[in-house]
């Protein structure tokens, strides 16, 4: 079941786009972990939506932790805008990571989405990924 979950500011984050949806985001995840070491204290993310195409597409990304770290990898950036949003979060996902993927659909069910909305998955430590779709 959905939560309301607020966005107080922006969130600039850097990402590595996936070569393909689903096959390809585990790799995108590994390529964006070798440029950047993992940190539990780190926000790591993946953001996917779908082009004009009706192809999803997926971007792992990470935010910065100490400004300008990125700008040596030549990343493109991407802005989390503030808001509020739907959420659900899963508490162990790697034990059943289709769950993502079904907690999406149910938030793809939420009223009042943003037309401009995308999924996103914002992992928190190493266990848990709160699934989240902006709301106007």
């Amino acid at each position: 079941m959905p939560t309301s979950f607020v966005l107080e500011r922006d969130i600039t984050v850097y990402y590595v786009e996936a070569s393909s949806f689903p096959d390809g985001v585990l790799v995108a995840h590994q390529s964006l972990h070798k440029l950047v070491d993992f940190d539990s204290n780190r926000n790591y993310f993946g953001i996917s939506n779908a082009n004009s195409k009706g192809e999803i597409i997926y971007k792992a990304a990470a935010a910065e932790y100490v400004e300008g770290e990125f700008q040596k990898h030549n990343l493109s950036s991407f802005v989390i805008p503030k808001g509020n949003y739907a959420c659900i979060t899963i508490k162990d996902f790697m034990k059943d990571v289709s769950a993502i993927g079904q907690a999406f659909q149910e938030l793809l069910k939420e009223p009042d989405l943003d037309p401009k909305g995308f999924c996103l998955e914002w992992y928190k430590g190493e266990s848990d990924c709160e699934c989240l779709i902006k709301l106007v």
